[in-house]
């Protein structure tokens, strides 16, 4: 069973969080019923996100082998045979995807887009550098959009903006620590040609800026002011920065920005900024 876990790589769930946004930006987060909903809502994504992770797995076994860390996974350990794998794939597919189609149709339809979209990333897009981390980025838009359409909530375009800034710019992190791979003789992606050093951190530099300076145009615009009913709002970016320099310490200085999942949820110094943030933006708007 355990391995069953591993291999659906529920630590990834908390990527789907991201589902959330719009209930607590819209301040309907404490309304229960919504939040039931939002829920199942990330239970069935999570469940079909897991089932495009074993196609990434079967896809990338030769390649896994030979990562230092993906080689303990369990099809290219051999734990899991390929045919029991893509047995699970079909049923968490099929399972997530009947599942939303009765929770809400247009969640069910964002689905199928986020689905194909990553077979097509799974296949070939990945492999194109930069194209790579903009698929990326829009998986994480998706779920926003997910947890707008369950909760009938329109998604601002601040949301929108800063969710895909963000992702860009944990994605560029990530990506880097691929090519500190590379430099070691460890060639684990077919796209590690079409980035290097320099250009990765002068991207990772630029993107950490312009998502730092949308979040205080967010918290400064009159719309956001309005909607809020407060002007202090500015005050939680002191929690942004804070988790945006550890986390360009993680990765330009401690070199780890191989897992942001893992980070977001062992890393005692992001922890404490992202509830800082939460806790912040609670006290002052809710």
């Amino acid at each position: 069973m355990f391995e069953i876990l591993k291999l659906m790589r529920t630590k990834q769930y908390v990527k789907n969080l991201f589902m959330f946004l719009p209930l607590f930006f819209s301040l309907n987060l404490f309304n229960f019923g919504l939040f039931f909903k939002t829920f199942l809502g990330f239970i069935l994504f999570s469940i079909t996100a897991s089932s495009i992770y074993i196609l990434n797995d079967i896809n990338d076994i030769n390649e896994d082998k030979n990562h230092p860390d993906k080689k303990e996974r369990p099809i290219a350990s051999g734990k899991i045979s390929l045919s029991k794998a893509k047995l699970i794939m079909i049923f968490l597919l099929l399972v997530g995807l009947t599942g939303s189609f009765l929770l809400n149709l247009n969640f069910f339809f964002i689905l199928i887009f986020y689905f194909l979209m990553n077979i097509a990333y799974s296949l070939k897009l990945k492999h194109i550098a930069i194209v790579d981390i903009f698929i990326i980025a829009t998986g994480f838009v998706l779920r926003v959009f997910a947890g707008g359409v369950i909760g009938e909530i329109t998604c601002s375009k601040w949301i929108i903006l800063m969710t895909f800034l963000l992702a860009l710019f944990i994605g560029l992190a990530k990506r880097r620590n691929d090519i500190l791979l590379a430099v070691k003789g460890l060639t684990i992606r077919k796209n590690i040609d079409g980035y290097n050093l320099d250009f990765i951190n002068s991207s990772i530099i630029i993107m950490g800026a312009i998502t730092i300076v949308a979040y205080i145009q967010y918290t400064v615009s009159k719309e956001v002011i309005n909607q809020f009913g407060t002007d202090y709002i500015y005050l939680t970016t002191f929690f942004v920065l804070l988790g945006f320099l550890r986390y360009l310490q993680i990765t330009l200085v401690e070199n780890n920005s191989g897992s942001p999942s893992e980070l977001l949820v062992k890393d005692k110094f992001l922890i404490f900024s992202i509830l800082g943030w939460m806790l912040s933006f609670l006290f002052i708007v809710y």
